[in-house]
């Protein structure tokens, strides 16, 4: 079950992490921020291979839960804002721009990592 967001901790040999409820940058885990799993306040890759839950444990999480990973999200995100001194304004903007030419951006970073 889901209990409350949070960040997790940060594994500093960054190894893969499937399930559970502890580290940060997990997938397919709950409560923490990562990626494929229920109840994190955030999105949060860390490279790894991903592992999803289903979208039926997804939905099944209290919506006081949701509300609250939200809440710590967009928490987060205002502060990244802050420390790169960029408003939100300027964040709507940026990613308007970013948007518009993301395709051609990953495709010119694939040719570019093949040439490497």
């Amino acid at each position: 079950d889901v209990s409350s967001p949070k960040h997790g901790k940060v594994d500093p040999d960054n190894m893969p992490h499937v399930g559970g409820n502890t580290w940060a940058g997990g997938t397919g885990g709950r409560d923490t921020a990562g990626l494929g799993g229920k109840g994190g306040p955030y999105r949060l890759d860390a490279g790894h291979r991903v592992y999803q839950i289903s979208q039926a444990e997804k939905d099944a999480v209290p919506e006081e839960v949701k509300r609250a990973a939200r809440e710590m999200g967009e928490k987060a995100f205002k502060q990244r804002l802050k420390e790169i001194r960029m408003s939100e304004y300027d964040a709507t903007t940026y990613e308007r721009f970013s948007g518009a030419v993301r395709r051609q951006v990953q495709s010119l970073r694939i040719i570019l990592d093949n040439l490497q």
